[in-house]
């Protein structure tokens, strides 16, 4: 009876068997190693999607083709910078507007990152409008010349603001009264103060350095340049005015005056010496002091100032921006003022606003034809008596000068 069953079952099996293909055994075996290939494949690519494909492949830059790194697109051009920018002497310029040079492969991450903390903090440039002018900020010296005063320990100090492509009202300078170095036996020190090439353009501070070939080279041959990273500009001019006391504060404590004098005038040296030999060594300021003077409420005029930003219709006492005198305790008090009184666009107008804040009134010269405003018609007895004055645009003041300085009696 079991040998029967046994029998059944083998022929049942049989029949089965007798059903199927051939080959039916290794064809499964085949699939299965199909199946497992494709499996690897499969990983193996996604292990290489899901590497770093700038550490694998050094040639591709996100950057160069204006992505980030998620895959969305960025302009090539960086976003405009806040005015102010920090700087230092000797950086490498940096132009604004222009599209970023291709990056590096080592680079690209940090330029990434730095490119999207830049994106979170930075805020859109707002000007501080017509009347305003950036003032307090920091201001870097991209030209200098920190050690000068320390070696020359100077009486007096001349401050000249010039625009930084006037070359040819610097060397007249030089050639004429900025060539007296001492007068009635005080050394006298010489500075050429400049902001960035710009013209009257008002906007965002340029980036660091903007220095050029030609200005360097004036630097290392006279050594009497100053040059600051702010816009140099009409506008400007209360910028320049305070970086100029903040470097007199830094760079020359040990002086007992500064000058400040226009590039068109001429100065008598040792008739300023003279007139500061009996002058206060403290709070002491004096030039072509203008009193009650009104603000121009007309919008044609140039120095016109709406009510808005200042309400009063008089401004308080102030020496002409032509040519003044500062004893140099006044620099660190001034721009402390600074900090309390809003900056207005008309410099010497601001300096009186900063000195009548201080509480210090502007001292009348010993003599009012001291200081000329109207250009004096030269001679030498006329000139010998007076301390500055602005001379003509056709006016050859290398001969006035050489002819002043020639042997004999002025008068």
């Amino acid at each position: 009876m079991v040998e029967s069953v046994s029998a059944t079952v083998a022929q049942s099996q049989g029949a089965q068997d007798a059903g199927k293909p051939p080959d039916s055994g290794r064809w499964c075996c085949s699939s299965q190693r199909h199946f497992i290939f494709v499996v690897l494949v499969l990983t193996v690519v996604l292990f290489f999607y899901n590497t770093n494909v700038k550490e694998m492949v050094p040639g591709w830059n996100p950057t160069k083709w204006g992505l980030k790194s998620n895959g969305q697109r960025q302009s090539l051009v960086p976003p405009k910078q806040r005015g102010p920018v920090a700087s230092t002497p000797g950086s490498k310029p940096t132009e604004i507007g222009l599209a970023a040079p291709p990056q590096t492969e080592t680079s690209s991450k940090a330029a990434a990152a730095a490119s999207k903390a830049e994106a979170q903090t930075a805020t859109p440039y707002k000007s501080p409008g017509p009347y305003l002018v950036e003032y307090p900020s920091e201001y870097h010296f991209v030209i200098n010349e920190p050690k000068t005063c320390e070696r020359q320990k100077p009486f007096l100090v001349l401050m000249v603001p010039v625009a930084p492509d006037n070359r040819a009202d610097r060397d007249v300078i030089r050639s004429t009264w900025g060539s007296e170095r001492a007068a009635l036996g005080n050394a006298v020190a010489l500075f050429f103060l400049m902001g960035l090439h710009g013209g009257e353009g008002v906007g965002p501070r340029p980036g660091p350095g903007w220095t050029d070939g030609p200005l360097l080279q004036e630097s290392l041959e006279h050594r009497d340049l100053i040059q600051s990273d702010f816009l140099d500009s009409y506008k400007n001019l209360t910028i320049k005015t305070m970086v100029m006391l903040e470097w007199l504060d830094a760079h020359c404590p040990g002086a007992s005056y500064a000058m400040k004098v226009d590039t068109d005038m001429f100065l008598n040296v040792p008739k300023l010496v003279g007139m500061l030999a009996n002058a206060p060594r403290t709070n002491y300021m004096t030039g072509l002091v203008q009193g009650h003077a009104a603000v121009h409420r007309y919008r044609t005029s140039k120095w016109f100032l709406p009510v808005e930003i200042y309400p009063s219709a008089f401004y308080p006492r102030y020496p002409l921006g032509m040519g003044y005198v500062l004893s140099l305790d006044l620099p660190r008090k001034l721009v402390e003022a600074s900090r309390h009184v809003k900056a207005i666009y008309i410099e010497d107008v601001y300096l009186g606003m900063c000195m009548s804040h201080l509480g210090i009134d502007p001292t009348d010269p010993p003599n009012w034809n001291y200081f000329q405003l109207e250009p004096r018609e030269y001679s030498r007895c006329a000139y010998s008596q007076l301390v500055v004055t602005t001379t003509q645009p056709f006016v050859d003041r290398v001969s006035v000068w050489k002819d002043f300085k020639r042997p004999g009696q002025y008068c």
